[in-house]
């Protein structure tokens, strides 16, 4: 997509470990636009926060980025940067909390317990934009008001650990809004909130997205979400991305067996008598990674002799909308004989 503002091409990503380098994601591609929100879902484990991370050079020192990786951001009027090229601190300044802001699972994390939640809002404010520090504190009260919090005057002067949970989770999505990046990473950003919170939560994020034109990564393993948040959804599966398609597509005509199961596992709120229906089985350990499909010790459908011994190509099955599943490589073949 040559107007993204994102690329993301062949990202393989290891990890050194005590028993050799494991693989965490594995020849992920996809693109973001402007103005675009990209559903990223998946159970916990297939890798989704680490792809999230790298695009801002977060994950940790034993990380090894396979050379054939491309991160590409295109800010317009400026030159397209190499994410993974950039190898000093100080150059990742333009994309952590500049270009780039991230919302984490874990908001105690995420601020220092010993400098109050405004300090800390105003300090990013001041070194990623050229507003004054009256400035950057009017905004970040504004900042704190538009996501809910109450007394926000009176909150900026707190620290986190004073914080409900929900309200750290919501201080650390406003400091993460407040400087407008051109790309905001949420991951798992309403997990802690109530229903009514997350939808407030949700209508911010969409009004920023229409008000400046930010594009949003929004990683969750929550698909009823994903359906009222999300332009296109990419799902993920111990570090390879299965299906994508825009958020009609892959909801309604749901295409791989695990995109099916992640459905079927889903409440059914017309019938409370229906049982849950979940996946067998549990998503393998990166140690043991399974050769061919990754998805193939799990599927109900899998084809022997094929799906253990073959990595599945992407099937283009509409405008936009792609598997990676022997089921239509198959299928495709049968038709072209």
């Amino acid at each position: 997509m040559s107007d993204a503002l994102i690329s993301v091409r062949d990202l393989t990503i290891r990890f050194r470990t005590d028993e050799g380098l494991i693989t965490a994601v594995e020849k992920v591609s996809f693109d973001i636009a402007p103005g675009e929100i990209l559903g990223l879902v998946g159970e916990s484990g297939s890798g989704k926060s680490v792809t999230a991370k790298s695009l801002m050079r977060l994950n940790g020192e034993n990380t090894v980025y396979d050379p054939e990786s491309r991160i590409t951001l295109n800010v317009p009027g400026e030159t397209p940067l190499e994410v993974l090229s950039l190898r000093r601190e100080r150059d990742m300044i333009a994309i952590r909390g500049g270009a780039i802001s991230m919302i984490f699972q874990e908001p105690m994390a995420s601020f220092a317990p010993a400098i109050t939640v405004g300090r800390q809002m105003v300090e990013q404010l001041l070194i990623h934009t050229s507003l004054t520090e009256a400035e950057a504190r009017e905004l970040s009260i504004e900042m704190l008001a538009r996501v809910g919090i109450p007394e926000p005057a009176r909150r900026f002067d707190q620290y986190a650990f004073e914080f409900s949970g929900g309200m750290r989770q919501r201080a650390m999505i406003a400091m993460a809004l407040s400087t407008r990046p051109r790309l905001l990473i949420a991951d798992e950003p309403t997990t802690a909130l109530d229903v009514t919170i997350q939808a407030q939560v949700i209508d911010l994020m969409k009004d920023l997205v229409a008000e400046f034109g930010m594009a949003i990564l929004f990683i969750t393993h929550d698909l009823g979400v994903i359906a009222q948040t999300a332009d296109r959804v990419a799902v993920m599966y111990l570090g390879r991305i299965v299906e994508t398609g825009s958020v009609r597509q892959v909801i309604r005509a749901p295409a791989h067996p695990y995109t099916r199961g992640l459905l079927d596992a889903l409440p059914k709120l017309d019938d409370l008598d229906a049982e849950l229906t979940p996946i067998p089985g549990d998503i393998p350990s990166p140690l043991n990674r399974p050769s061919g499909c990754v998805f193939h010790t799990r599927c109900p459908q899998m084809i022997a002799g094929v799906c253990e011994g073959r990595v599945p190509g992407y099937t283009r099955l509409g405008d936009g909308h792609d598997v990676a599943c022997h089921l239509y490589t198959e299928q495709a073949m049968e038709a072209a004989r």
